[in-house]
């Protein structure tokens, strides 16, 4: 229903939707917060890994902020239903509250994941989880309406919105199984960041968690290159199958228990798909773009 709608999904006035607007203002305070922190560690120096770290904030603040305004902008494309504002408001206080308390673990100086040495850092990292399952829920929620109702997305946009909300519930889980296989692992004295011998079990949850900005923006880019609908979904499809291919990749690698690089023969071959989907894809809208520009 249109006429319910508060912004176009596809214009720059989607966040006038109701729903929108506490994802937007929440989302705009966390980028801030993460570029903010960019600023303190450039003037504190330190290192960028390790369980005390500016990199936590810097992350967690862009990343939770971006996810923030696409689940707005989600939002947006569909039907109004009871409840949404409501939903929305707990995403983005969710959001914002784990985005907090990471910040204050790393000002106080502290670890802010796999942290049980006080009570209340014990307290902090569970409130952290509690959070996290929350914003899960409301993704997972938001995803299936935007397959099984309609949208005012055209094919080409529905079809990035659909598959990046599938990586980033995809993202959100493998997110809940870092911390509870870290839990275990830091419960038998070995490192929580790893699996095995060497893997990162954050890298595959890091890969899939920002295709819902990759793939829109991807077909936002072909349209403006002047190519048809048709031609943009089909590159969003291989766009989003290079996605797939990099995230099998990543969860490959670190299920064998290795780093991020380098690849083995068999996972070699995962990566480079996944990156030629990826750069063909790209290279379509700049051919376009190029063209368009010669006429």
């Amino acid at each position: 229903m249109p006429s319910m709608i508060g912004g176009d999904p596809e214009s720059g006035a989607w966040w006038h939707d109701r729903r929108a607007r506490w994802p937007v203002i929440v989302g705009l305070v966390l980028v801030g917060s993460g570029l903010a922190h960019v600023a303190v560690w450039a003037v504190t120096g330190g290192p960028w890994e390790g369980p005390v770290t500016w990199r936590k904030p810097i992350l967690f603040g862009l990343s939770g902020g971006l996810t923030c305004l696409s689940a707005g902008w989600v939002w947006a494309a569909l039907p109004y239903r009871r409840g949404d504002r409501l939903l929305a408001v707990a995403l983005a206080g969710g959001l914002l509250v784990e985005v907090l308390l990471i910040d204050l673990q790393c000002w106080r100086g502290v670890a802010s994941h796999f942290n049980r040495t006080t009570p209340l850092d014990s307290f902090l990292y569970d409130a952290m989880g509690v959070l996290i399952l929350l914003a899960s829920a409301v993704l997972l929620d938001l995803t299936v309406r935007l397959f099984a109702r309609g949208s005012r997305l055209a094919p080409d946009m529905l079809r990035a919105a659909r598959a990046g909300m599938v990586f980033l519930v995809i993202s959100c889980g493998l997110g809940v199984w870092v911390g509870m296989q870290g839990d275990l692992r830091a419960a038998a004295g070995l490192a929580p960041d790893r699996f095995g011998a060497a893997g990162v079990p954050k890298f595959p949850h890091g890969v899939a968690i920002h295709a819902i900005q990759g793939l829109p923006a991807l077909a936002w880019a072909a349209r403006r290159a002047g190519l048809s609908v048709v031609t943009s979904r089909r590159l969003v499809g291989l766009a989003a199958v290079g996605t797939a291919l990099l995230l099998a990749y990543a969860m490959t690698q670190t299920l064998l228990g290795r780093p991020r690089f380098p690849p083995l023969p068999v996972t070699a071959l995962l990566l480079g798909s996944g990156v030629a989907c990826l750069v063909t894809a790209a290279a379509f809208v700049a051919a376009g773009r190029s063209f368009a520009r010669s006429r």
